[in-house]
């Protein structure tokens, strides 16, 4: 599975959902909900919250099935060339980076890396979101069955 890829699916970065995203994760920033803010900053706009691309769709790789349960988050990283402007449309797919295994307490635990790009209409980086999955053994065991 490593090197491939989604196909590209197509997001919005729509103002009442970044101010719903804000409201929930308790940072209501004015840069992200007021909009004399937005165009008075150097952006000219206002910005999504760094994490925000956590609701966006960036697609399926097929042939990776992941269990819904019993994953656990590793570690999770952004980088931003700039930031996400409201009212902008955004590119997003996922690509697998890297598989690998190590023995723990537990035993066998592999260890998922993706990453998931968002671009803008131009093909040009926005972010870049990494991610590690550990898939336990007792996971690994129900996906075999």
């Amino acid at each position: 599975m490593v090197g491939k890829k989604s196909k590209r699916i197509k997001n919005y970065v729509e103002r009442g959902w970044v101010k719903r995203f804000a409201e929930s994760i308790g940072d209501l920033h004015p840069l992200y909900i007021d909009e004399e803010t937005g165009k008075n900053s150097k952006y000219g706009n206002n910005i999504a919250p760094p994490t925000y691309p956590r609701t966006f769709d960036f697609g399926l790789i097929p042939g990776l099935n992941l269990p819904e349960k019993g994953l656990i988050h590793g570690e999770q990283t952004y980088h931003y060339n700039r930031p996400l402007l409201v009212g902008e449309t955004v590119y997003c797919y996922t690509g697998v980076e890297d598989y690998f295994e190590k023995t723990g307490n537990n035993g066998l635990m592999g260890f998922l890396v993706t990453k998931r790009y968002g671009e803008d209409i131009k093909g040009n980086v926005i972010f870049i979101e990494g991610s590690t999955v550990i898939i336990t053994e007792a996971v690994r065991e129900a996906m075999k069955v």
